[in-house]
């Protein structure tokens, strides 16, 4: 079959819900997705009905409701179709099953919102985002809430969230007089990723259970010749990602490109650009695909940001927008931004929102994988920048300074033979070392981890971008020169806020005492970036626009240092006993073998030169005392934390457990240098790196 005819197969899309449901269900639907009217409940019935014969024409037995808990994966629990009818069954999907679910909420994590007892929670059908067939099942996307009314997931917030982005935008819109009935935030989240072969992967308990490995000397090679990036794809990889790319059609994800990455067995997918609220749920869809195609090719996906050392982490590039119902994109600068005043009012709240807000930003994305990447020369820095490019940047400094505006065009280019075809060379730059870019008409927040889920930082991007609309919306209106009036208040709050804006090298050594004279944050771990969730100005935000209550917005806060202390402690617990149970014996049993080597020679001559097995004997022995004690010294200080204590854990965590490991593993890659290969209990980084041919 052709890819149009596949393209979206196993989703109740548009074209679907036309084609079966009747046609004043089907309008009144449209209008719930397209225009955010609230669902009328009288067409749940037929919505239902419809959606199941569709499923049960595509093999399908079980529907699911599939919601997004804090646990940052997605959860689902499976009912069949079937009901009783006299003696035999039916195949059914009531309007109220569909609309309504009913999942066990106890064992969720709540942040402290409500007691473990109170076991009742709710999930509610997202009719914005499409249903779809996966294995035999009907998944229906969801919210949860709990029974007490705490929303337990991500998807309400971040439908909330782009709810008050809706409402704001629309405010400053009218205003110039731009008409729409939504303003939609729109997403196109890249995905890097490395792929090794499952035989390897069985060979390796730490990144089994903890996606990385705690241990592993360099290879010899990494990625120092800058040869792998976009270079030819190895016939299994390409293979996987034919196969990946057919899957993610079925579904309807719009994978668009595919290459390799900078680091040996690391790649990328990127899709286009969709509706926020379905990008995260195609998002997560993408990440469990994308590992269950690996297991057919015999090998496996790893999304952890920093599975090895010395070499590139993955990350996921978040391309964000705004755009109306219409079409427009209001991070458009059109053909001369200079007079854009609604673009240069929408540019101006992003900046402000940023600058205001770069705390919760920064905190969206920390987790205890994502520090180890954070400002290691392949991902941004830990501090919150924007960067605008030679056009905008240019835009801003000449209002920032009162200057005529000189504008940059784009120019045409060619590399300078008659054979060579005249192409446009783009009217500014790209920074890769910015966290937050603007990249012609949208930003691209570079800082979010490979394994995230992307409502987090949307949900926050969403909320302070509304905030700061509100603020715009309340000044201007009424105001009888509308113009002059937004000009001034774009000149003022571009002032007030241009610390935010870095257009420089992010890895350079300049940057760091630069933003510290500036005034702007640097939390390079979880430990310190997350806390400012629970200061007052940044709960508030959240509340005003209606996205959390202060109790979820809190809730949500101690759920993230709570897995970040847990994720840290489960690394160190392997660590533990990775180096007691595996790697201490096998050093020593190695220094016991040079040492029987020794003896021999001696036994037979003793004029035989043993000076290679003494000084190995020597260094060895002294790096595996050392790694002794530092395992000791990790295990004492483990033990002492108070893990009841989340913020006390987590700055332990992050200042105290994190560097013991450090030094744990400094030791244990040194001995893995000395140790001859038959004796090392673990495969090597180039058999992990280089196992896909």
């Amino acid at each position: 079959m052709h890819l149009h005819e596949t393209f979206g197969e196993n989703v109740f899309n548009d074209s679907v819900q036309k084609e079966r449901l009747p046609k004043e269900v089907y309008k009144a639907l449209r209008a719930t997705i397209e225009s955010g009217k609230r669902l009328d409940t009288s067409i749940a019935g037929a919505v239902a009905a419809a959606m199941k014969d569709w499923a049960v024409s595509k093999g399908a037995t079980h529907y699911a409701h599939w919601f997004q808990p804090l646990t940052g994966l997605t959860a689902e629990k499976h009912d069949s179709f079937i009901e009783p009818d006299g003696d035999g069954v039916i195949m059914r999907l009531t309007g109220k099953s569909l609309i309504v679910g009913e999942p066990d909420a106890s064992s969720f994590p709540s942040g402290g919102s409500r007691a473990t007892y109170m076991a009742r929670g709710y999930t509610a059908w997202d009719p914005t985002s499409p249903a779809f067939v996966k294995e035999g099942t009907l998944y229906i996307p969801s919210i949860f809430v709990s029974y007490t009314g705490e929303t337990l997931d991500k998807k309400a917030p971040l439908l909330r969230s782009m709810t008050a982005l809706n409402v704001q935008a629309k405010r400053i819109l009218k205003l110039f007089g731009v008409e729409c009935k939504k303003v939609n935030t729109t997403v196109g989240p890249e995905q890097e990723y490395f792929l090794i072969t499952e035989e390897a992967y069985n060979q390796r308990k730490d990144i089994q259970l903890t996606g990385r490995t705690l241990f592993g000397a360099p290879a010899t090679r990494g990625q120092e010749l800058e040869d792998l990036y976009f270079g030819a794809l190895k016939t299994k990889v390409s293979e996987y990602m034919r196969d990946l790319d057919n899957e993610l059609w079925k579904y309807g994800i719009l994978s668009k490109t595919k290459h390799n990455e900078v680091a040996p067995a690391q790649h990328e997918m990127a899709p286009i650009y969709t509706t926020t609220s379905v990008a995260v749920d195609t998002n997560m869809l993408t990440m469990e695909i994308m590992k269950k195609v690996a297991q057919k090719h015999g090998l496996v996906c790893l999304l952890h940001e920093k599975p090895f050392v010395g070499i590139n982490g993955s990350g996921k590039h978040n391309n964000w927008s705004m755009s109306t119902d219409t079409g427009v994109n209001l991070l458009s600068p059109g053909e001369s931004p200079e007079t854009n005043t609604v673009f240069k009012l929408v540019l101006t709240a992003v900046i402000k929102a940023v600058d205001d807000y770069q705390g919760i930003l920064r905190a969206s994305i920390a987790s205890a994988a994502n520090d180890h990447r954070l400002g290691a020369n392949e991902a941004p820095p830990a501090i919150m920048s924007v960067y605008l490019g030679d056009q905008i940047g240019a835009l801003v400094d000449s209002i920032v300074s009162g200057s005529n505006y000189v504008p940059v065009k784009a120019e045409k280019s060619s590399i300078g033979v008659p054979e060579s075809p005249i192409f446009p060379k783009d009217a500014t730059d790209r920074n890769r070392t910015s966290p937050f870019a603007f990249t012609g008409n949208k930003f691209e927040f570079r800082m979010l981890g490979s394994q995230a889920n992307v409502a987090d930082p949307n949900i926050v991007l969403n909320t302070i971008v509304a905030e700061a609309f509100e603020l715009f919306a309340d000044e201007l209106e009424g105001k009888k020169d509308l113009e002059k009036a937004a000009n001034n208040l774009i000149e003022r709050e571009l002032k007030a806020h241009y610390r935010i804006i870095y257009n420089n090298d992010g890895y350079g050594p300049d940057w760091e005492p630069e933003a510290l004279k500036r005034g702007l944050l640097n939390n390079k771990t979880t430990a310190d970036a997350v806390p400012v969730f629970f200061e007052d100005k940044n709960v508030q935000v959240f509340v005003k626009q209606g996205v959390y209550t202060e109790q979820e917005a809190i809730a949500r806060a101690n759920i993230q240092l709570e897995n970040y202390v847990k994720t840290i402690n489960i690394e160190a617990l392997t660590m533990l006993r990775m180096a007691k149970q595996d790697i201490i014996p096998a050093v020593s049993d190695y220094v016991a073998s040079l040492c029987a080597n020794v003896s021999a020679k001696n036994a037979v001559c003793e004029n035989i030169p043993f000076e290679t097995e003494k000084a190995v004997i020597t260094q060895l022995a002294s790096i595996n005392d050392e790694l002794y004690k530092n395992v000791v010294k990790l295990e004492r200080d483990l033990a002492s934390v108070d893990k009841e204590n989340v913020l006390a854990a987590s700055q332990a965590m992050a200042h105290v457990i994190m560097p013991d490991m450090q030094a744990v593993r400094k030791c244990a890659d040194a001995a893995e240098e000395l140790t001859s290969s038959d004796y090392w209990p673990y495969i090597s980084y180039y058999d992990i790196l280089y196992s896909v041919k």
